[in-house]
């Protein structure tokens, strides 16, 4: 038996076993830069994650000091942001050039990569968690209020309602799965990702009473886009364990 496949589970889906097991993936430590310093990537154990084995074996564990870390096809690059507010974590086919990251000329991402955005609701943080607030979850909007009332930031800043052409999911009033089509402007492209042909998916997460966000955009290649859901659903139940 494969040491890394500890439980199979068997689901019937059209009339088709779908096998799911608690698999183990391995461990990748992320280089980070931002307000104390540079970082050195973290050393940690393989993750073990529940996933059809073929494909937890196209996946790894992306993690930096700060923050959350994410599954990824296995082999790329990754690199973290972190500050005050928070932190973003950036996964990529291709090396990323740290000091993109901190150029207000680069444009952004324009091909498949993976940003996982974790901003702090008590810190500078809490104008992103505002403008996320203002567009998904209504039921916390007594929060956009508060922030505006702060009279730092205008309140014209905070667009309520989703973007016109996002597909959205809700699970519940704090979390809530994200489509932003191809050439389209949505969750999908608030930071650095630029928007192209390609869709991209992702989850919005409040945590804790604060709020805090955890928001997870993802655009794989073709030939990888079935890793996006185990992408997503993972984010979801590390949220979940840690609140």
């Amino acid at each position: 038996m494969n040491r890394d496949i500890l439980l199979v589970v068997a689901l019937i889906t059209c009339g088709q076993p779908l096998l799911f097991a608690q698999v183990r993936v391995p461990y990748v430590g992320c280089k980070a830069d931002g307000q104390a310093g540079p970082l050195d990537p973290p050393h940690g154990m393989e993750k073990t994650i529940s996933a059809a084995p073929e494909r937890a074996q196209q996946l790894s564990y992306y993690k930096a000091e700060q923050g959350f870390g994410v599954l990824g096809p296995r082999g790329w690059f990754c690199f973290e942001v972190y500050g005050s507010n928070g932190s973003s974590l950036y996964v990529s086919p291709a090396p990323i050039n740290p000091d993109n990251l901190f150029s207000n000329k680069w444009s952004g991402f324009t091909g498949p990569v993976i940003e996982l955005n974790s901003s702090d609701g008590d810190t500078s943080g809490r104008f992103g968690v505002a403008f996320i607030i203002a567009r998904v979850f209504p039921a916390h909007r007594a929060f956009v209020r508060k922030v505006i009332k702060e009279g730092l930031e205008p309140e014209n800043s905070f667009h309520y309602g989703p973007y016109p052409q996002d597909k959205l999911t809700y699970k519940n009033s704090e979390l809530v799965e994200f489509q932003t089509p191809g050439h389209s402007n949505g969750m999908g492209t608030t930071s650095r990702i630029r928007k192209n042909a390609d869709p991209i998916h992702g989850v919005a997460i409040l945590v804790g009473p604060t709020p805090d966000l955890v928001h997870l955009s993802v655009r794989l290649p073709s030939d990888l886009n079935s890793l996006t859901s185990t992408i997503v659903h993972q984010i979801e139940q590390d949220t979940v364990i840690q609140q």
